[in-house]
């Protein structure tokens, strides 16, 4: 008499299951792992690139400073390494990219705080929704073309200004170029960072703080200025360093409206160059690479990483201090 298809034991469907759980375990485990290296190659690379962007500077500014004193390139106030009697102070490229800075920054900081608090605490969410993407273009706009604009419309503008009845006495002669009108089309160019960064940083703070204010009688006003701004300002923080590294590092825009001449001075409504300006100039290849003149733009590049680096560090201390204080 048959008795049917022998069904498997018991104990083999247990092998069969824990085999094919020790196939999907390895194969998990050697998937999580790849992605592990992944993530380290990444997060390596960065690290590798930046160390290899400080050696390279290091390096080629070692050749340079065994030609030109140390003291000579931070107290010299003349920049001429292409002359024939060459002068390596830095202090007229360092002074015309602190003076456009902080001009764009007198104008994007207030600005974009202003925007950021509007688009997070007054403006409904289908005007916010059409404002952040139209701010956010004007970063996609290339800066040659926000170079032309602050020579062919904003200085000229600026100059009608200067030439009002009531003002010609109390304002200076401004020049065909000027920091003044490259400082402020940058800043105009730098208000997407500050804004975006910092409505979402005011955003993010919980709604319990704000409905606490509101309970002990503090207006929308008054609870955005002295409760949200306070309680994102590490966020806020991060928007401003952005900022201010983006201004520092702005080349096209000071290179065209700017004048590109290296004067010591501290007038935004003369010409200078900056640190940026001044690399650009010398990169077009009318230098021999071998030359002080050449390895120059390797020193000055090492002055603006570390007054980037200031920035920065300076900005982390003050993040930090705030964050602690609040």
């Amino acid at each position: 008499m048959s008795t049917g298809p022998s069904q498997p034991a018991p104990s083999e469907n247990g092998n069969q299951a824990a085999i094919t759980h020790l196939k999907g375990s390895a194969t998990r485990y050697w998937r999580e792992k790849i992605i592990q290296y992944l993530l380290f190659l990444a997060a390596f690379s960065s690290v590798a690139v930046t160390t290899g962007i400080v050696v390279t500077l290091l390096s080629e500014s070692a050749v340079f400073f065994q030609q030109v004193s140390l003291w000579e390139f931070l107290t010299e106030t003349t920049w001429t390494p292409a002359f024939d009697e060459p002068k390596h102070g830095i202090l007229p490229l360092v002074a015309g990219t602190l003076i456009t800075t902080g001009v764009a920054l007198a104008v994007a900081l207030p600005i974009g705080t202003i925007i950021a608090i509007y688009l997070s605490e007054y403006a409904p969410f289908a005007l916010r929704e059409i404002i952040k993407p139209i701010l956010e273009l004007l970063s996609a706009v290339p800066t040659v073309v926000y170079g032309y604009f602050a020579l062919l419309f904003v200085t000229p503008w600026l100059k009608w200004l200067f030439e009002l009845p009531f003002l010609v006495d109390y304002m200076p002669e401004l020049d065909a170029f000027s920091m003044l009108s490259a400082g402020i089309v940058m800043g105009i160019m730098i208000i997407p960072y500050v804004s975006s960064l910092s409505e979402d940083a005011m955003r993010s703070v919980p709604m319990l703080l704000r409905e606490g204010a509101y309970a002990l009688g503090a207006n929308k006003l008054i609870t955005s200025i002295r409760v949200v701004y306070p309680s994102a300002l590490s966020g806020i923080g991060a928007a401003y360093i952005l900022g201010i590294s983006r201004a520092i590092g702005e080349t096209m825009i000071v290179a065209i409206a700017a004048g590109m001449q290296p004067n010591l001075t501290w007038n935004p409504a003369e010409p200078a160059s900056t640190i940026t300006a001044y690399i650009v100039q010398v990169s077009k290849g009318e230098l021999p690479r071998e030359g002080p003149g050449y390895k120059a733009i390797f020193a000055a590049g090492l002055t603006l990483f570390v007054m980037t680096l200031g920035f920065n560090i300076v900005g982390h201390i003050l993040r930090k201090r705030y964050r602690e204080a609040y």
